[in-house]
């Protein structure tokens, strides 16, 4: 007796089906994602704790200027990295749309890009002096503090630091990666809605 071999699906259910899986996975990275999120909150609240130990710790033992010092830097030091990293992703997005663009794009259209990218690229360069500077104040401020402070709370300011940047840095790649499985998410859910009235 013959096996009987089902037909094959027709490709309008082959094609939800692929989408739902693809659906399902990138909600679950999502999810990972977004508690993710909410530990690296836990870190950076626990770190902004310590940096506030420290800062009254430095209010206490240094002259008012040393201390303003100290205050410029570390409120200089969010807008910096901050800086570099927006200004990092528009060039990276711009340089991306170049890229793709078609084989025979319209003249202004590239032009547009080019002079963005031009733009990007310098502000990106001034940014860079801007941190570059930045770490200049960061060794001065580290000298004037290591000659008040122990060798644990010196530990902890330069721990602090180093911590602010890379948190800094590691929310705003979490953030990116959430806003894209977002968009992902939103473009799966368009192509399943019925075709809407040609």
């Amino acid at each position: 007796m013959r096996k009987r071999t089902l037909p094959p699906a027709p490709f309008s259910q082959i094609a939800p089906t692929w989408r739902q899986e693809l659906i399902e996975s990138i909600s679950r990275k999502l999810q990972v994602l977004r508690e993710a999120r909410e530990s690296l909150l836990e870190d950076i609240q626990a770190n902004n704790a310590l940096g506030d130990e420290v800062e009254a710790i430095v209010k206490d033992v240094c002259k008012p200027n040393e201390f303003d010092k100290f205050r410029m830097f570390v409120g200089d030091l969010d807008k910096v990295v901050n800086l570099l990293l927006s200004l990092s992703g528009r060039l990276a997005r711009v340089e991306n749309a170049l890229n793709n663009l078609d084989d025979s794009p319209s003249p202004s259209d590239r032009q547009s890009l080019l002079e963005k990218q031009r733009v990007l690229i310098q502000q990106h360069e001034d940014a860079k002096e801007l941190k570059e500077n930045l770490d200049r104040r960061e060794r001065i401020v580290c000298d004037i503090l290591a000659t008040y402070l122990g060798e644990e709370s010196l530990a902890d300011y330069e721990h602090f630091v180093k911590m602010k940047s890379a948190l800094i840095i590691e929310q705003r790649e979490l953030e990116d990666k959430i806003h894209l499985g977002e968009e992902q998410l939103k473009c799966l859910f368009d192509s399943l809605q019925p075709e809407r009235s040609k």
